[in-house]
């Protein structure tokens, strides 16, 4: 376990995050926010004043058709629809801080490593070090289909992204000590002779090229990833400096924990750093967070719920029984969801219904949940983080920004005075906030 707890914030560049028509909330800005660089920037802000690690953007970049065939019902009911490119809001929110870093979420489906590594490191260099890269496969058949292409096998889209990896490695790798000179006097930029060509030549991929961008602060940017079935997990500690993973109770976190290091331990690689993903209501008092639950949870319909489960599944769940067990359901699809959504009900001894997996995921996208005041919040999360061992939270607010505000101003100095969240950064790259 860390000697202090990390936090990151998750956001989708779509109308929610992960709650299920929070965009229909008085309480939430955000569909409004999605066209406005200052909505992005002072949540920025808010989160460098809490000393958070990294905002982090997660993304699915097509509206998904695998519920009764087609996106009718993520158009009708805003289910992660419409989709906008995160990339942008990367800079703009690196504009406006400096010191918090900012992960983001790029498939290895539709862009060839070459320019994916130009995008990336672009950001990277002109952040001065603050950008962490979620590296992804891509589970969606519509995001596939978008571009023209099928959805490959769970497990050869893993082996696709490793080939991937070694292309953008080889780039990043190019450079020896001494290659940039910035020299005015003599004009030399940079030494042809420590900069290496790369030449690929893979099964998936050719490219034969120089670096198109210069070394950040960091050099790279910091690896991410989320994998969490057995070949996915084989893929994340053989890139990720850190994991992200849902899973939705102690149990299934603390046997999360034992598979990745036995994963790597066979793989003899460190223990990467697990994140967590946490879902807060949050209020001034008890009451008034399970008000705003409530509210919440009223809003789902059950169509919008089997929707936005049925697109990592890989399944159309209007063809299901919602009263089967979950397990039962075949995917090819994100195995790792559907591993933590089956475990759901476990806790009481019971299997997972898809019914109940899919109200889950429609208030909470799968996450487990924290509900109190501020007070109440800290506890829960503190004890969460000693009991699992874990690095720390990838955090989604139920609302946006009210809860961003109420959680940096009401539980981080909570956590701050209990001597487990940093109360001031002591770097400036995103990996030495990792590493701190």
């Amino acid at each position: 376990m860390s000697s202090h707890m990390h936090l990151v914030q998750m956001l989708f560049h779509s109308p929610i995050t992960h709650t299920a028509l929070s965009w229909a909330n008085e309480a939430d800005g955000q569909l409004e926010g999605m066209g406005d660089f200052g909505y992005w920037q002072n949540i920025a802000r808010t989160l460098e004043r809490g000393c958070f690690d990294a905002v982090f953007f997660a993304d699915t970049p097509a509206a998904s058709d695998q519920y009764k065939g087609g996106p009718e019902t993520p158009i009708k009911f805003g289910v992660v629809w419409p989709t906008h490119d995160p990339m942008p809001l990367v800079a703009v929110m690196a504009a406006a801080t400096k010191q918090l870093g900012i992960g983001v979420t790029l498939s290895v489906t539709g862009t060839p490593p070459y320019l994916a590594y130009r995008r990336i490191s672009t950001l990277d260099y002109l952040s001065h070090g603050r950008i962490g890269w979620n590296v992804v496969t891509g589970h969606m058949r519509a995001e596939h289909r978008a571009i023209g292409n099928e959805l490959m096998e769970h497990d050869e889209r893993y082996d696709y992204a490793d080939e991937y990896m070694e292309v953008c490695y080889a780039l990043w790798d190019s450079f020896s000590t001494g290659a940039i000179l910035k020299n005015k006097k003599t004009g030399i930029l940079g030494d042809p002779e420590k900069i290496k060509r790369v030449n690929h030549q893979g099964k998936y991929f050719r490219c034969t090229a120089v670096s198109p961008t210069m070394p950040s602060a960091q050099g790279r940017p910091v690896i991410f990833q989320a994998g969490s079935s057995g070949r996915g997990m084989e893929f994340a500690v053989k890139h990720a400096e850190a994991i992200f993973a849902i899973q939705p109770h102690l149990d299934a976190m603390l046997g999360f924990s034992r598979r990745l290091k036995e994963a790597a331990d066979v793989a003899g690689k460190p223990e990467a750093k697990v994140l967590f993903g946490l879902h807060y209501v949050i209020g001034s008092t008890e009451a008034e967070a399970k008000r705003r639950l409530e509210e919440l949870r009223e809003r789902v319909p059950l169509d919008a719920a089997l929707s936005r489960i049925s697109a990592p599944l890989g399944i159309d769940c209007s063809t299901l029984d919602p009263d089967q067990p979950l397990d039962e359901v075949p995917t090819q699809a994100s195995r790792g969801m559907m591993e933590a959504l089956s475990k759901v009900g476990t806790e009481h001894g019971k299997r997972t219904t898809l019914r109940q997996a899919a109200t889950q995921m429609g208030l909470t996208g799968g996450l487990p949940q924290v509900v109190g005041s501020p007070e109440q919040i800290a506890d829960q999360i503190e004890r969460l983080w000693r009991d699992s061992g874990a690095f720390g939270f990838n955090l989604s607010a139920a609302t946006k920004p009210g809860m961003i505000e109420e959680f940096v101003d009401h539980v981080v100095p909570i956590l701050q005075k209990r001597g487990i969240v940093r109360r001031e950064y002591s770097g400036t790259t995103l990996r030495e906030h990792l590493n701190s």
